[in-house]
């Protein structure tokens, strides 16, 4: 029978994810876990500043849905499907490639029109780039960027859309860190982002993500993930919300950096052994 810590304990003490991430010599692996059943945390470099990849998806989809609470905007409102950009390097014009984006729909329909909604869910499930940049077009970066300060979330920032190359370049980035994204999802697990209802229907989107290779992976069948993936050069990510039966979920928020771009599968096994890990210790 698996030792429990008493619940005034603050902390777990998770050795065997430890030992695991020190055997990645040259890499950066961040974790981040927070037990909404137990309030109990976990972290090794949590605090790391990364580039956040597509998990920056998630506070646009925040401001989406706030702006709709305030009547901004509706969800079934109309945007056009185009795809030019501003850099905001230089105020130069410039296009996604379709090639770079993991949702390859859009740009069959350019000058055609979709719903705010359907953008948002192809920005989460298929971490569509096209949809995502149409969608901080329409919110705008500013107000994503102000919504994530106006929560409290620390050590996250989004100023710029997707596949600004030049900005790139220039290290005009957005930043985020393992803890920040546990700290961001926990707000919506607990209902604090908007409203409740607004939480309910981003959970349900997050619930459809298509990507699961690192989270979910090695999770049972009876166990819900509310997650989104990143990806960008050598930074492999996913945050999420863990659902298990008779319970409360957990948060965890795993950020790398440093494994092979053209060999993606040993950062998403990385994650996912750490994911199965925490929840044999959870359990």
């Amino acid at each position: 029978m698996r030792f429990r810590k008493p619940l005034s304990w603050k902390g777990y003490k998770l050795k065997s994810v430890e030992n695991f991430i020190a055997q990645f010599e040259g890499k950066t692996v961040s974790v981040a876990l927070h037990d909404l059943q137990t309030g109990r945390d976990f972290y090794i470099n949590a605090d790391v500043m990364m580039h956040p990849a597509s998990t920056m998806k998630v506070p646009v989809m925040m401001e989406v849905f706030r702006q709709a609470e305030a009547g901004l905007l509706s969800l079934d409102d109309h945007l056009e499907i185009y795809n030019a950009f501003t850099s905001i390097a230089d105020g130069s014009t410039f296009a996604l490639e379709e090639v770079d984006d993991s949702d390859k729909t859009l740009y069959a329909r350019i000058g055609e029109t979709e719903t705010i909604r359907e953008l948002n869910r192809l920005m989460i499930v298929r971490s569509s780039n096209l949809a995502t940049n149409l969608l901080m077009e329409r919110v705008t970066c500013a107000r994503v960027d102000a919504f994530i300060k106006e929560l409290g979330i620390e050590n996250m920032s989004v100023i710029r859309g997707l596949e600004d190359k030049k900005a790139y370049r220039l290290n005009i980035n957005n930043s985020a860190s393992a803890r920040s994204s546990t700290q961001m999802l926990k707000l919506i697990a607990e209902g604090k982002v908007v409203s409740q209802q607004a939480c309910d229907e981003m959970i349900h989107v997050l619930l459809g993500q298509e990507f699961n290779e690192s989270i979910p992976a090695r999770l049972p069948n009876a166990v819900n993930v509310a997650h989104k993936t990143g990806w960008s050069g050598d930074f492999f990510h996913d945050i999420g919300i863990v659902y298990l039966p008779h319970r409360k979920p957990y948060i965890l928020s795993l950020f790398t950096h440093g494994f092979p771009e053209n060999d993606e599968h040993q950062a998403h096994e990385c994650m996912a052994k750490i994911s199965k890990m925490i929840y044999e210790e959870i359990l």
